[in-house]
This record gives structure tokens, C-alpha cells and sequence, in this order.
């Protein structure tokens, strides 16, 4: 079934958790583009590995991180046309998990190619440094840019309380962009996870620690949990 949150759900964004929800949501991303790709196209599955180190208390703490990412390939030559991430806790926490995310990004850039980041964590430092002053209160963002116009951002908002947005999936210059839902993508990831069951303890207490919200949103989490009978 799928999570009891509208939008995304932020106990997921757990260290204990987010790991195999990220995996279990590039591979739904994946399976819900593949039918608005034409023949042109052809989508896989890009892999980078690295190991980050973050002071806890008096040690260190040493992490492997291995992040999936999408890529969308002219079916003809190989070119690069879109490049579709999920960004990670590593990427937004750890310096060498943002610059190598931040490495494969220059990439797609280079390639003239187009740009979606899904940043659904609330927690770390953002990855785009686009200014923020003029959007509506957020959670999480979409962010699209275009292979020839890579500081131009087309910047779809959310918010724990509301459901997920669809955004334009930008393909080559001469096709249309296809329309992406999200949310749909999100809810397959949670229900193939089973985390209705692996939360079902977690959702009975806190947030998460490092999860920022709003204290408006802080307060609604557990009231609206109670009125789905999870608390």
C-alpha cells in the first residue's frame, strides 16, 4: 500500500532506511520513463561508488556509498540527452558525496545535455545554489534545467503536507518533453520496499533528528499519523 504521507514521506529519510528507498526509487523512475521514451531513445542505469568519513563524538565515521542514476541516450550515437538524479544523503552531507555528484553533473553539462535533480531530503546542503527567496514554502524540489540553457532552472516545489508534483522531462531539443508524476514513482519505491511495515515502529515516535521542517509541519506529522491510526 502506500505511505501514509500526501507527499514524501520524512521518516524515510532515516539513515537506517534511505539507502534502499533511493535504490527501490531510481529503479521506479526508471520503470515509469520507459514508456514515454521513443524510439530514439534508450535509458540505463549509471553507478557512482565512493567512501565518506563524518566525525561522530569522539570517532570517525566511515561509510561506502553506492548511488544509481538515470541516463537517457540518443538509441542512435549514445549522445547524452538527459541526466535524471536522486539526490542522496551523501551528496548533501559529505563533502566527497556532493563533489562527486556534483562531477557527474559537469558531465551532463558538458554533453549539452539536460539536467533533473529530485532533492525529496530536507536535511544536508542543496547542490543547486540557485537562489531560494522567491518560492513558495518547501520541503523538497524538482529541479530541471536544459542542455542549452544550464543556468536557466525550471524549479517544481513540495511539501510533506501535499502530494508530489509531475514535471517536464526534457528530452533532445526537437522533441517534446514528456511529463513525469512523481509521486507515483515515489509510492511504487515505498510499497515494493515494504515500509509500511519497516515504519510502523518509527512512526509511532520522533522524526528523525536531522529531518527540518517547519514548525507548523513538525506539529501536523504526528497529528496527521494519529488520524491514519499509526500512532
Amino acid at each position: 500500500m502506500p505511505g501514509p504521507f500526501p507527499g514524501m514521506d520524512p521518516f524515510l529519510e532515516d539513515r537506517a532506511h534511505w539507502p534502499a528507498f533511493h535504490k527501490l526509487l531510481v529503479a521506479a523512475l526508471y520503470q515509469g520513463m520507459l514508456p514515454g521514451l521513443v524510439d530514439r531513445y534508450r535509458a540505463r542505469v549509471g553507478v557512482r561508488e565512493y567512501t565518506a568519513q563524518t566525525p561522530l563524538f569522539t570517532s570517525m565515521l566511515t561509510e561506502d556509498h553506492r548511488e544509481e542514476y538515470l541516463e537517457i541516450r540518443a538509441r542512435d550515437d549514445g549522445r547524452l540527452v538527459t541526466l535524471v538524479e536522486v539526490v542522496s544523503l551523501g551528496n548533501k552531507t559529505t563533502a566527497v558525496g556532493r563533489a562527486e555528484y556534483l562531477a557527474v553533473r559537469a558531465g551532463a553539462v558538458e554533453a549539452r545535455a539536460g539536467v533533473v535533480e529530485i532533492d525529496l531530503l530536507t536535511q544536508g546542503r542543496p547542490t543547486f545554489d540557485y537562489a531560494r527567496d522567491g518560492l513558495p514554502a518547501h520541503d523538497q524540489t524538482v529541479t530541471v534545467t536544459r542542455g542549452g540553457t544550464p543556468d536557466r532552472y525550471e524549479i517544481y516545489t513540495a511539501a510533506v503536507t501535499k502530494r508530489l508534483p509531475r514535471f517536464r522531462l526534457p528530452l533532445a531539443a526537437d522533441d517534446k518533453d514528456t511529463i513525469f508524476d512523481l509521486q507515483s514513482a515515489v509510492n511504487r519505491a515505498y510499497e515494493q520496499g515494504g515500509f509500511a511495515d519497516e515504519l510502523a515502529a518509527a512512526y509511532k515516535g520522533p522524526l528523525p533528528p536531522d529531518v527540518k521542517l517547519a514548525d507548523e509541519t513538525r506539529a501536523w506529522v504526528p497529528a496527521h499519523l494519529e488520524s491514519r491510526n499509526l500512532r
